[in-house]
């Protein structure tokens, strides 16, 4: 016979299984666009992406998982007979989660204090699919007459999980995704 609290344990893990289950993360996962701009010495990023959205996110979320969303942006120094140097290397972080009792979605970028709440996913994706004036360079840092490439890409993985969700999601791989590295030349 088995115990009270185990069985317990095994239906609130049954019920929990198709969150674990279902393939979160499908969809399309792209940066479509991105540009840089140079205001007073200032290199800022504009980028425009495009993140999954699903009936298993928004379920997921629902139950208590929360998603790092991150834009990494590379800028390299172009060397013709060797690899090319690293100039910089720097990545955006934002998470989102949802609060049960607001009924809403709420996105936290890493090292802000502010935060957005969105009443529905599309409109937090979109939100967090738009980069406006994020300084990644200084003119000091980008010699005159050399050519450099930025490379931008996006990834979604999974953030914190409730102790429950911990124990079931331990093993899946299926909560990290990537894009292709959108790149172009840096202007002058």
């Amino acid at each position: 016979m088995i115990p009270l609290r185990r069985l317990s344990l095994l239906a609130v893990l049954w019920a929990l299984l198709p969150a674990a289950q279902a393939a979160t993360l499908d969809g399309e996962l792209e940066v479509e666009s991105a540009f840089i701009n140079v205001a007073s010495g200032v290199y800022q990023l504009y980028a425009r992406i495009k993140y999954p959205a699903n009936d298993s996110i928004v379920v997921a979320l629902r139950d208590g998982v929360s998603l790092s969303y991150e834009l990494d942006c590379e800028i390299a120094r172009e060397r013709r007979y060797w690899f090319d140097a690293g100039l910089t290397a720097i990545t955006l972080r934002r998470e989102l989660s949802f609060h049960a009792v607001s009924d809403r979605y709420i996105v936290r970028e890493q090292g802000a204090a502010e935060q957005a709440s969105f009443p529905t996913l599309d409109a937090a994706l979109e939100y967090l699919g738009r980069v406006d004036g994020w300084p990644i360079l200084v003119s000091p840092q980008v010699r005159p007459a050399t050519e450099y490439r930025v490379s931008v890409r996006a990834r979604v993985r999974r953030g914190r999980l409730t102790d429950t969700l911990r124990v079931l999601l331990f093993w899946t791989n299926d909560w990290q995704r990537e894009s292709e590295w959108y790149s172009w030349s840096l202007p002058r």
